[in-house]
């Protein structure tokens, strides 16, 4: 990468020509991550696209699915006669106690 002619640092401008190589070496470093944030910005520009691509076709594909489901599948307005099953709840193992030694 070529450093420019001025840089500009809190605006203030700056002869590249005139500055010290610790300087001009910090300058490319600042060129390589703009560049590199440039990078990530464009990776997450095309990341969101996708994803809103991916959505976009995941309604769809549902929007589809409701109206190619067989008339048996669907639930009938009001209430059922088949009584729904309870609920399972996870059992929780019992807590262990330990015996306080005497001191």
């Amino acid at each position: 990468m070529s450093l420019p002619q001025y840089v500009t640092i809190n605006g203030t401008n700056y002869a590249t020509e005139k500055l010290p190589q610790a300087a001009l070496e910090q300058v490319a470093n600042v060129q390589i991550v703009d560049a590199e944030i440039q990078r990530l910005q464009n990776q997450l520009g095309i990341a969101q696209t996708a994803k809103s691509i991916y959505v976009s076709q995941l309604l769809e594909a549902m929007k589809t699915a409701k109206t190619e489901q067989p008339a048996a599948e669907k639930k009938p307005a009001g209430k059922s006669k088949v009584a729904e099953p309870a609920p399972v709840e996870a059992a929780t193992p019992a807590k262990k106690t330990r015996a306080k030694k005497a001191v």
